[in-house]
């Protein structure tokens, strides 16, 4: 039995990792969050991974409250750098493989075309720049590891599309920034992705969104049609909408690596976003 511990299990991706591996008997999840195993505690990491001894770290732990990065600056290198390098140091003491998850946000978002693996990075906020040194600490510590990079992730948590859900209940319409624009990424085709990877020794960078893109206002439009809502969506550039942390304008990622190795397909976000309103909207 393989055991398996995943970091951050209350969140969105912890949750989906969780579905996608309940009709698996060969792998025994052992889960945590901060409460269980203070990644950013060098210590008790590696006297969890020592005594767990596990097959592999699935790291879905990350502070990703992007404006409050910019403030909380050093608990957001703590959880996004720091903490990654204590899960590398541990599963490379124990011959373990460490999966990551990153961001589209390593990124400047002044491009033209979508972003490759191989293409150079340049964060533009605190969360970006500390989640690139995550992953800057996994290749210098970690001894079997994948990182994927994922972008616009929505799931069983808070997120975009629950946020523009509660908003239209009581409103006729919601502004929503039309300048950035990105991939919506279910956290359900995410966890496909992962796990894929996990039963390979198809190591390094990938990046990991459903195929296709929009804009956050064309996404909101998206979820209110699929939700059968009358709330308008009215565009507004970032500047209108005044966010304290800087956001990458163009954040469209190539699933690069993923083609070239012959690696899991995501669905189109379309498709995607359809099948997760399906179980939003059942009551």
């Amino acid at each position: 039995m393989k055991k398996i511990i995943v970091t951050g299990a209350n969140g969105q991706l912890g949750r989906a990792v969780n579905i996608a591996y309940a009709g698996r008997d060969d792998v025994e999840l052992v889960n945590t969050d901060v409460a269980e195993l203070d990644i950013t505690d060098i210590d008790r990491v590696l006297k969890f991974v020592r005594e767990i001894q596990p097959y592999a770290v699935i790291n879905c732990a990350a502070h990703t409250n992007v404006d409050a990065c910019e403030t909380q600056v050093d608990l957001a290198y703590r959880i996004n750098a720091i903490g990654p390098r204590n899960l590398a140091i541990a599963t490379a003491e124990t011959h373990s493989k460490l999966m990551h998850i990153s961001t589209d946000y390593v990124f400047d978002g002044h491009g033209t075309r979508p972003y490759t693996e191989f293409d150079a990075t340049g964060p533009q906020s605190v969360y970006g720049a500390s989640k690139l040194a995550g992953e800057d600490q996994v290749r210098q510590f970690a001894e079997r590891f994948y990182i994927v990079r994922t972008a616009w992730l929505y799931g069983d948590g808070k997120n975009f599309a629950r946020t523009m859900l509660r908003l239209s209940r009581d409103h006729e319409e919601i502004k929503v920034v039309n300048d950035q624009v990105g991939s919506p990424t279910s956290a359900t085709e995410l966890a496909g992705c992962v796990l894929s990877l996990l039963d390979t020794e198809n190591y390094g960078l990938f990046h990991g969104t459903c195929e296709g893109d929009c804009s956050w206002a064309d996404f909101a439009t998206e979820v209110l049609r699929l939700a059968g809502s009358s709330t308008r969506i009215v565009p507004i550039s970032s500047e209108e909408y005044g966010a304290p942390a800087n956001r990458p304008h163009y954040s469209i990622l190539d699933n690069y690596m993923l083609r070239l190795t012959g690696g899991y397909r995501f669905a189109d976000w379309h498709d995607a976003i359809e099948v997760y309103m399906r179980t939003e909207t059942a009551d």
